[in-house]
Order: structure tokens, then sequence, then C-alpha cells
């Protein structure tokens, strides 16, 4: 089974999205008992709590459910339990690297490299703004999301990279 861990600063926008639209991908192609997917954050200051009312309002119009989720923080076991660390933006990125032994370190990726054909190399945090970052957010989210299950597809986990 392989397994990917999405990860952003606080986990209740764009983590807890990408966990959502990638889990739903992995359910349309019947993959259920071959991939899973878990969000945290690399910041403590939202644990236990569930998305942001406005990114569980976005996903719901695209048929998605967040409201199970709960934020957790990324924890340096999480190294050992995912074969992908998925992370939103670069300050995360390093932030998650600064914690990962470097036997896994490439297993850490940004999101966006899934998508290069949008020219976009980071998924913006939409927590300041208004109801179109959260949009963005899950356009960015969904093109990627593809991407990566293209990958995992093709082998490209930690052995095959």
């Amino acid at each position: 089974m392989a397994s990917v861990l999405f990860v952003c600063m606080g986990n209740i926008c764009r983590s807890p999205t990408a966990q959502g639209v990638f889990e739903r991908l992995v359910e349309r192609e019947g993959l259920e008992g071959e991939i899973r997917a878990d969000s945290a954050g690399t910041g403590s200051w939202h644990v236990g709590e569930p998305p942001d009312r406005r990114a569980q309002e976005s996903a719901r119009r695209r048929g998605i459910d967040l409201s199970g989720q709960r934020a957790r923080q990324l924890e340096p076991e999480d190294f050992e339990r995912f074969d992908y660390v998925v992370v939103m933006d670069r300050e995360n990125y390093r932030n998650v690297l600064a914690m990962c032994p470097p036997e896994h370190r490439e297993k850490v990726r940004l999101l966006m490299e899934y998508a290069p054909e949008t020219g976009v190399s980071e998924v913006p945090d939409p927590y300041f703004g208004g109801p179109d970052g959260f949009e963005r957010v899950l356009d960015l989210v969904e093109e990627a999301a593809e991407g990566l299950l293209d990958e995992i597809r093709a082998g490209g986990g930690d052995d095959g990279r």
C-alpha cells in the first residue's frame, strides 16, 4: 500500500483540502485499498480542530467532505510511516526538511511539482484572504493530485525516484 502525507502550516486549509481531493481521486479510480492519505501541519496552533469552515464549504461545493478531518502536527514518525510527504509551499518544505532524517529526504516534495504545466510552484495560503483563495487552492490541488497519482501508479515512491 502506498501512503501520502500532505503538509501545510496549520493543517486546516491546504493540506486537508489536498487530502480530501486526493482521497476522492483514489476512490474514483477504485484504489481505496491500495493508497492511503493523511495530512498534518508544521505548526501546532490548530491541533484537534476541523478544517477551516471556508475550506470545507469550497470543498463541499465540489463534492468533497472534509468535516471528519482533525488537524494534527507533523511527527518524526511520519517520515517512516509515509512513502510521500507532499508539502504545499517552500517555507513549510524547509521546515519539513529540517526535521526529516537524511534517509527519508527523497520522500519530501512540493505538491506543485506534480503539475509542472501550471507554472505554479506553491499552493498559496488562503487563510487570510477571501473565498476565491480557497477555490484557487482546490483548482491547483486537483491538477497536482492527478500527477501524484500517476507517479504512484508508475512506482515512483522512495524506492523508484
